[in-house]
Order: structure tokens, then sequence, then C-alpha cells
């Protein structure tokens, strides 16, 4: 494994990509721009953490991330795209798929839940799916979290004694662990058929967390050709005083227990 900078590094590296991705939606919420980002990759290889650090200090109201659950019986009978495109940004925005349309050439192939023809049918039309979002004005940015088979493991083994991360071992979960090979097969092939001029695959290389945010956050950050928005400065005024108000008795409220006075 690759040396790993320090935790002081990186968390100074991180924030001075943070400000910039604040002035980058700045841009995109003044220009009325739309961004979607897919976020795709094996399972643990980084991607969650990387799209936690992206929002963290982003606006809700501007930038929200889609995870959609299996799809409903209802959902399963409507044209494969349709859920997902009711997720998409307005002008203002930007959306992060973690795990996307993609699922069909992935989770759903190998493990069975689609047949070769609705398999065959989305790559034939997903590349023209997305040159119909990127011509109705909308910036599409796919990435994909590598990792190798080991780092993978040493995380799944360190998923089974830790509680705040045993969700993340779900049956599926488990059960690509068994099928490796078939999962990089599926890769490859999806790559092969959706790595297009107009819209191309970016690999992350995940095996160093710290390393991969980073990169991933730098790289998009040049895609999107943002500069400064002048905002108006905010003053602060002095608060009118009210002398006639008088605030309850701190003891007439029920108030949280001080655990840590």
């Amino acid at each position: 494994m690759a040396h790993k900078m320090s935790r002081k590094k990186y968390e100074i590296e991180l924030n001075l990509l943070q400000v910039q991705l604040c002035t980058m939606l700045d841009w995109i919420v003044h220009h009325n721009k739309k961004l979607v980002i897919v976020f795709e990759g094996r399972d643990a290889a980084g991607k969650g953490g990387a799209i936690h650090r992206i929002v963290e200090h982003l606006t809700p109201r501007n930038c929200r991330i889609v995870a959609l659950p299996s799809p409903t019986e209802r959902e399963k009978t409507q044209w494969y795209f349709q859920r997902y495109i009711q997720h998409l940004p307005a002008g203002g925005e930007i959306v992060i798929f973690d795990r996307s349309w993609y699922n069909r050439a992935l989770v759903e192939h190998v493990m069975g839940f689609c047949n070769d023809e609705e398999y065959h049918e989305f790559m034939i039309t997903c590349p023209e799916f997305e040159r119909m979002l990127i011509r109705s004005g909308i910036q599409l940015v796919k990435y994909w979290f590598s990792v190798s088979d080991n780092v993978q493991e040493e995380r799944f083994q360190a998923r089974l004694t830790s509680r705040i991360k045993g969700w993340k071992l779900s049956p599926m979960d488990l059960a690509s662990r068994m099928l490796w090979v078939e999962y990089s097969k599926a890769k490859d092939k999806m790559l092969e058929y959706t790595h297009t001029p107009d819209c191309p695959w970016y690999v992350v290389d995940g095996d160093v967390k710290r390393h991969a945010r980073l990169n991933c956050i730098r790289h998009l950050l040049s895609l999107v050709p943002y500069d400064e928005i002048e905002k108006p400065k905010v003053r602060l005024l002095t608060r009118p005083k009210a002398p006639e108000y008088k605030r309850p008795a701190f003891k007439a409220q029920n108030h949280v227990p001080k655990y840590y006075p």
C-alpha cells in the first residue's frame, strides 16, 4: 500500500478543497447550472466517504445525495431510467448519485436480478440516455472507485467487529465478496460500453482513503469552470432591545439532562 499522508496534512488539504467546493456551488447557483455526479465502485472502495466529504459543508438546499433502495414492484414495471429521472437537478443544483442507473450493469446483472435482454438493452441505450442529459444542459461526471482485493478484504474484516460500520455488511455485500471475478468482468464490460467521449468514466484508486478523497475532489473541481462569485458583504446590526420581554424561568422548561455539563 502507498504511504498515507498524515491526518494533519490531510485535514489541511481537505479544508482547502472544501472551501473551493463552496465557491463552486455558489457559481452553480448563480449561473443556474446543473451538475450530476455518479459514484459507483467496489464495495468498501471508499465512495461513501468521498461523497460525505464533498457535501459536508454544502447547503442541502442546493446539493443533495440520492441513494435509492431496491425498486418497488410498481417501479419494476416502469421504463428502467424512469425512477432516476425524477431526482435530476433543476437549475442551481448538484445531485450526487450514491449508486445509480448502473445498478443494471453491475448488481442486477451479476446477481441475476435482470434478464439478458434487459441487460443488453441497458448497455445499448445508456450512452444515448446520458447524451440526452448532457444536451438538456446537465454536466454529468462519473466516478468508479477501485480497490484491490486485499484492501477490500481488510475493510470487510474490520466491519465484522465495528458497531458503527456493521450495517455496511449487507447480504448483497457478502454476496459480492464471493463474486469478485464476476463483478470485475461486469465492470470491464460496463466501461467498454459506457465510457464515451461525451461522458467518460474516471477511475479513482481507493486503496488509501485519504488520498482517494482528495484526488476525487480536486479532479471534480477541475471539471467545473467555476470562478469566485462576488457577494454583498453582510453586516450584523445591533439588535433592538425589548426590556418588556422576560424569558421564562429556566426550571419551567423541559431541558435535556446535562450529561456533559
